[in-house]
């Protein structure tokens, strides 16, 4: 029995695997074809099934059953767990990669776009559109702050929105905490004949400015003085003189510490208040000067009262541009950007005027209306305008008792062709200042019962005091700007 079943074998028994976990005996020989053998795999299976059943019938030889297949623990070498580990550490880098790459490209594309609104606003091209979504404020939503004694006749707001300064004819200047709408500082006014002594203006003060970075405030006054504080204490600093007559308009360049002066001397000073010094004199207008204004660029725009003219001043080349158009004086005036501007007159008109053309590209007759008898009714005096910087909305004021509507919020039509009148917000008194905060969230009115550069008439209803007045608006997309040509 066994002797048949070896004289097949010509070699030892061999354990072979059938299909992944089965062990069987094999042996080599007439068999070793189905190892071999490149016939057919049936042919293979046939033979593995003749040897185990003739090996049981005639051989008493049972093969061990190997277990089952148990996982083989490798000790990891040195070099593999370095292999590893290097592998581990390229997938971080290209996984910090991919996500540097993407915050790159989100940076880059917001960057983009900054610099992009930079060139347009340095071209005086930018134009937020936000007029539209502007919502009236509730009465209720206004507030009112009172603390000076007398007619309020300018104000200035930080940069970062957290303060007002406001200035009156009481000669006190008033520093305010917009949040809480308390008092943080009072520098008070002296009285007249008091300048020797007296830290501070001891007559009305007609126009003030802050620079840009918030670190100095400029205030002018009737007696011809301008002077310099420290804005976050209130300290003085400098006193500024040379000019011979009232000093009506202030005005930083934005970005630098040069400030320009108007007077109704009819002339335009530059001062560099880091050095404490004075740089240059303009001359042009023919009357007193009412109003300056001014941005980046190293020019002002004033208004020329009585003459009836805005100009636009070069200082580098020391020359001026004139312009015409209102058939008033022209009291007050506005940069909306580099090369737009809006201003106001006694005979009740608001004007929208590009630097690139002599007449006024849009002006509104009776923008706030008349008041006196039928037949004889006369406009109501635009004493302020303001302009939310490169955006379209604007807004002006005029005196009227308390059933007028004295501060008008107006949208500038496409390319700054017109001027459409979105809400008014009543207020009793002269509006002698207007000023948008630098993120369109609320603007303030300075309020008096006079106006600011005289004592022509008095408003006894009316009341001195600062309105917040907040502008509530829909979400809009921080990078919408148009294109003005």
């Amino acid at each position: 029995m066994s002797s048949s079943f070896f004289l097949k074998t010509k070699g030892p028994i061999k354990f072979v695997k059938k299909g992944r976990n089965t062990a069987g005996p094999k042996r080599k020989g007439d068999g070793d074809s189905g190892a071999r053998s490149k016939g057919p795999a049936k042919k293979t299976s046939k033979y593995n099934d003749e040897i185990s059943s003739d090996s049981e019938a005639e051989s008493p030889v049972v093969p061990k059953k190997r277990p089952a297949k148990e996982e083989i623990e490798y000790e990891e070498t040195p070099q593999e767990k370095k292999l590893r580990l290097a592998k581990r550490y390229l997938d971080q880098l290209k996984e910090e990669e991919e996500n540097k790459a993407e915050d790159e490209t989100f940076e880059t594309d917001l960057i983009a776009g900054r610099l992009q609104e930079e060139v347009l606003e340095q071209k005086g091209k930018l134009q937020r559109l936000i007029a539209k979504d502007i919502m009236p404020p509730d009465a209720s939503e206004i507030r009112v702050l009172r603390g000076h004694k007398l007619p309020i006749t300018c104000l200035v707001i930080s940069s970062d929105e957290k303060y007002i300064f406001s200035a009156a004819k009481d000669c006190s200047i008033i520093k305010w905490d917009v949040e809480s709408g308390k008092k943080i500082h009072i520098i008070p006014g002296g009285r007249k004949g008091t300048e020797d002594r007296h830290v501070g203006h001891t007559t009305h003060i007609l126009c003030m400015a802050i620079s840009s970075d918030g670190k100095y405030l400029a205030t002018g006054d009737m007696n011809k003085l301008i002077m310099i504080w420290e804005a976050e204490t209130c300290k003085h600093l400098y006193k500024f003189t040379g000019h011979k007559g009232p000093v009506s308009g202030l005005s930083f360049r934005k970005g630098t510490h040069d400030l320009y002066s108007a007077s109704h001397d009819r002339s335009i000073k530059v001062w560099n208040v880091d050095e404490n010094a004075y740089v240059e004199t303009l001359f042009g207008h023919q009357d007193a000067i009412t109003g300056l204004d001014s941005l980046s660029r190293e020019c002002c725009v004033t208004a020329g009262g009585r003459d009836r003219s805005v100009r636009v001043w070069k200082i580098p080349e020391e020359s001026q541009l004139v312009f015409h158009g209102h058939e008033g004086s022209i009291d007050c005036i506005q940069l909306i950007n580099e090369e737009h501007m809006i201003t106001g007159a006694d005979d009740g008109s608001v004007s929208l005027w590009s630097v690139n053309k002599k007449k006024p590209l849009s002006t509104v007759k009776k923008a706030h209306g008349c008041h006196g008898d039928a037949g004889l009714e006369q406009p109501h005096w635009v004493s302020s305008v303001a302009a939310l910087q490169n955006s379209d909305t604007v807004a002006s004021g005029a005196y009227g008792c308390s059933h007028n509507s004295n501060i008008q919020l107006w949208k500038c039509g496409q390319h700054y062709r017109g001027l459409e009148p979105l809400f008014s917000v009543p207020v009793s008194g002269f509006v002698n200042s207007l000023k948008f905060s630098s993120s369109g969230q609320f603007l303030v009115a300075g309020v008096g019962q006079e106006h600011r550069l005289g004592r022509w008439w008095r408003i006894k209803d009316a009341k001195n005091g600062i309105y917040i007045i907040p502008l509530k608006r829909k979400p809009i997309n921080p990078e919408e700007a148009k294109i003005t040509e």
